[in-house]
C-alpha cells in the first residue's frame, strides 16, 4: 500500500507539473500520448485504491455526472461593484480625492480589466473547495464542478500558502477558442456564439461539468476577499506571491508613485490591447499599499481604493478582401486589412490593424474570410477573430513578404521578436514616416508640415534627412504643389523655431526604437548635452530608473551606428539646440523652478497641460496632480474648482496661465 500511495502522489504531482508546462508556460515536454498514457495509470490505481482518491487529484477535475442544481452560497466577504469612469480628467479627480483621506503618499497599481466573469475561489490548507459567481455581491451560485475543469487553475497551492484564502478573479475564453468551439458548433449543426464573454457566462453556470471542459475556459486571479493572515504589503508583492503559488495573475501590471505616471502607463497598455487573444473593456487602478486600502475602506458599492478606467468597444461582422503592408518610421513592416466598408461606432471603416505576421498565422486569417473587427475607445480598428464556420471554399493562406516593398531590402525579424523590419535606413518609407514624426506636436512641432507636403519634399529629393528641413528655402518650397510664397514663408519660419526644443524633445523625434516622451525625458535630464550622452556607455544609460537594458541597447546602438553619427551631425550643423534647458543655464544661477513642485488645474487656452508640464520639468520643478502642503505653485486655468480652493487654504501661490508664461520667458 505505501508504494502504490507514492505512486499515486508522484503521478498526481507529475500530470500537475505537465499541465502548468502545457497550459500556462506553452512549454509541453511530452506528447499527448504520453500524458494521456500517465493520466489512465493514475485513474487506474484510484479505481484501485478509492480510499486513497483526493479532491485535489487531475483526475478529479471533470465529474462523471451533472450537478442537479446550483447551489447559492454566501461570499465571505461581499464582492462589490467597481465604480468606472471614461475620461482620463474623472481618473485624476478621483486619485484627488483618495489622496485627501490618506496622509502616505498613494503608489498605484495600473491592470488590465478582463472582460469575462467575476468568481470567488476558496482554498482552504492550499486546497480549492469552492468556487462562486459574484451573484449580488453576497450570494454566488456554486460553479465549483466547472471550475475545477480550467487545466490553468491548481487544485493544489504551491506551499507555503495561507490556511484559508478566498481569490478573486475573471473567468474568460480567448478569440481563438471561441473560433475553434464555434467551428465545432456549426460542425454538429448547432448554433454558434457571438462573442466570449457571453459563452463564458453560460458555460460556467452549466450543470455538466464535461462539457464544460470541452469549452476550454481560462481564469486571471487579480484579488483576494478573505485571508488568514495575510502576508502581503503591496498588491505588486500579492500578485507575485500568487504566480509562486502557481495561479495565473493578470498579465502587464505595474505600478506608479504618481497618477501621471499611471495615466501614462495605462496609454501604453491601451496600444497592447489589439495583439491580446483576450477581450479587455478597461483598465483598472488600484491603490497598491494594502494597509493604506483598509484604511480607505468602501462605499455601500464599491472599494474606494479602486477605480475602472473603460472605453467603450464595439465590433461588426464583415469580409476581409485584401492584405497590404505598410513600412513605419522604425522600419516596421505592419500588415493591414482592407475591408468591405462596415459602420462602426458611427463610422464607416474600411481598414483594420493586423499587426505582424505572427498574428496573421496564430488567427489563421485569409483573404475572403468574412472577420469581426473591433474598435474601443482610441484604439485603431483590429481584427479579433475569423468566423471560420464562414469560411468558403479553400482559401490560400497570406504569403508575407520577404523585402521591403518600397525600397526592396531584404526583411529581417527582430531576435526573439515578432515584428520583421527593412533595416536599410535609407528607405524612402521610412523617410517619411519618420518625418512626419519628427514634426508631430510631442516631437519638434513644425505647423505645417503635413503628410502631403512630407510626400512631395522626399518625392522630389528635397528632404533625405532631418537636417536637410533646416536648409529648405522660400524658393524651393513654393514652387511645390499648393505651396505659394506665404505658405512657404509660414513654414521655413516653423522649421527655424523648432531648433529651440531640447534635448528631450528632438531624443523623441529622432524615432529611436523604444525611447518614447517619456523615457527621453529622463535620458534629457541625466545627461543633459547630446555629447555627454553620446560618450556614455551603455551601462551608464541602462543604469538610469526607468531605463533599462532594453532602451539603453537602442539608444547606444543608434548614436553610434553610421546613420545615427551623420543624422546627430547633420542637426548640429543646422544649428539645432541639443542640450536640456538646465544644462544652457549658467552655473551660478541655476534651474528657474529648481526643486520646486507645481499642480496644473483647470481649462487652459493657449498651452496644453502637457506642455505645460513639460516647461515645469526642463526648468527644474517637479508636476505632480493633487495640492499639499508641499506645493509650491498652481497653476490654474478656468473652473478651477477644489484645488484652488485648496490651494488658497494652504496659502499656496495661484498663478494664471499668463503669469506662468510671464515667468518662464520674463
Amino acid at each position: 500500500m505505501s508504494a502504490d500511495r507514492e505512486r499515486i502522489e508522484e503521478l498526481r504531482q507529475e500530470i500537475s507539473r505537465h499541465d502548468r508546462l502545457y497550459y500556462v508556460d506553452a512549454r509541453p515536454e511530452i506528447s499527448d500520448l504520453e500524458y494521456d498514457r500517465l493520466m489512465a495509470e493514475l485513474i487506474s490505481m484510484e479505481t484501485a485504491h478509492p480510499e486513497l482518491l483526493t479532491p485535489d487529484s487531475p483526475s478529479q477535475r471533470v465529474g462523471d455526472e451533472p450537478v442537479s442544481e446550483l447551489r447559492q452560497v454566501a461570499h465571505q466577504v461581499p464582492m462589490l461593484s467597481i465604480d468606472n469612469t471614461y475620461s482620463e480628467e474623472e481618473v485624476r479627480q478621483y486619485a484627488e480625492r483618495v489622496g485627501k483621506l490618506v496622509e502616505t503618499p498613494l503608489r498605484w497599481a495600473v491592470e488590465l480589466k478582463i472582460d469575462g466573469v467575476a468568481v470567488s475561489l476558496v482554498y482552504e490548507e492550499g486546497r480549492l473547495v469552492r468556487a462562486l459567481t459574484r451573484g449580488n455581491g453576497r450570494v454566488g451560485d456554486d460553479i465549483t464542478h466547472n471550475i475545477r475543469t480550467i487545466r490553468e487553475l491548481p487544485l493544489l497551492l504551491q506551499s507555503p500558502a495561507p490556511n484559508s484564502l478566498e481569490l478573486r478573479g475573471e473567468v474568460y475564453m480567448t478569440n481563438d477558442d471561441l473560433t475553434r468551439l464555434n467551428e465545432r458548433q456549426e460542425s454538429q449543426g448547432e448554433s454558434t456564439y457571438a462573442n466570449t464573454r457571453n459563452v463564458t457566462a453560460g458555460t460556467i453556470r452549466l450543470l455538466d461539468s464535461r462539457v464544460a471542459a470541452q469549452r476550454r475556459l481560462r481564469l486571471f486571479c487579480h484579488g483576494y476577499g478573505h485571508v488568514e493572515g495575510a502576508p502581503w504589503k503591496t498588491h505588486i508583492g500579492f500578485l507575485d506571491d500568487l504566480r509562486r503559488m502557481g495561479l495565473q495573475v493578470t498579465p502587464h501590471v505595474q505600478a506608479f508613485d504618481n497618477i501621471e505616471l499611471a495615466l501614462d502607463y495605462c496609454q501604453q497598455v491601451i496600444e497592447l490591447v489589439p495583439e491580446l487573444d483576450f477581450e479587455v473593456d478597461g483598465i483598472v487602478i488600484k491603490v497598491d499599499q494594502l494597509a493604506l486600502r483598509a484604511n480607505l475602506g468602501s462605499t455601500s458599492k464599491s472599494p474606494r481604493w479602486l477605480i475602472a478606467y473603460k472605453f467603450e468597444k464595439y465590433e461588426a461582422t464583415t469580409r476581409l478582401n485584401a492584405i497590404r503592408v505598410q513600412v513605419g518610421k522604425t522600419g516596421t513592416v505592419t500588415p493591414v486589412a482592407e475591408l468591405e466598408p462596415v459602420e462602426l461606432a458611427g463610422t464607416t471603416v474600411s481598414r483594420a490593424s493586423l499587426h505582424n505576421a505572427e498574428e496573421i498565422e496564430r488567427k489563421d486569417i485569409r483573404v475572403g474570410d468574412v472577420v469581426v473587427v473591433e474598435k474601443a475607445g482610441k484604439i485603431i480598428p483590429h481584427i479579433v477573430r475569423v468566423e471560420k464556420h464562414k469560411r468558403q471554399g479553400v482559401l490560400g493562406k497570406f504569403a508575407f513578404p520577404t523585402s521591403c516593398p518600397e525600397c526592396d531590402a531584404e526583411l529581417v525579424k527582430d531576435d526573439g521578436g515578432v515584428y520583421i523590419r527593412c533595416v536599410n535606413p535609407e528607405c524612402s518609407a521610412q523617410l517619411k514616416e519618420r518625418l512626419r514624426y519628427f514634426a508631430s506636436r510631442n516631437a519638434m512641432d513644425i505647423e505645417g508640415l503635413g503628410d502631403k507636403l512630407v510626400e512631395q519634399l522626399v518625392e522630389n529629393g528635397l528632404v533625405r534627412g532631418y537636417g536637410d528641413l533646416y536648409r529648405l528655402t522660400v524658393e524651393q518650397l513654393s514652387d511645390l504643389e499648393r505651396m505659394g510664397i506665404a505658405s512657404a514663408n509660414n513654414l521655413v519660419g516653423a522649421i527655424g523655431s523648432s531648433k529651440d526644443r531640447g534635448l528631450d524633445r528632438l531624443l523623441n523625434a529622432l524615432s529611436i526604437r523604444h525611447v518614447g516622451i517619456s523615457v527621453a525625458r529622463l535620458i534629457a535630464q541625466h545627461f543633459g548635452i547630446m555629447e555627454n550622452l553620446q560618450a556614455a556607455s551603455f551601462d551608464e544609460i541602462a543604469d538610469i530608473d526607468e531605463v533599462g537594458p532594453t532602451i539603453a541597447a537602442s539608444v547606444h546602438e543608434f548614436l553610434h551606428s553610421t546613420y545615427g553619427l551623420a543624422t546627430v551631425s547633420a542637426l548640429n550643423e543646422a544649428g539645432v539646440v541639443m542640450s536640456t534647458p538646465r544644462a544652457n543655464e549658467s552655473s551660478d544661477r541655476g534651474a528657474l523652478f529648481e526643486g520646486q513642485v507645481f499642480v496644473v488645474t483647470g481649462t487652459l487656452e493657449k498651452l496644453s497641460r502637457d506642455e505645460i508640464h513639460q516647461l515645469i520639468r526642463q526648468n527644474g520643478g517637479r508636476p505632480v496632480s493633487s495640492v499639499s502642503s508641499k506645493t509650491d505653485y498652481l497653476v490654474a486655468g478656468a473652473k478651477a474648482g477644489s484645488k484652488l480652493a485648496k490651494a488658497e487654504e494652504l496659502g499656496v501661490r495661484v498663478l494664471s496661465e499668463g503669469d506662468f508664461q510671464r515667468l518662464v520667458n520674463p
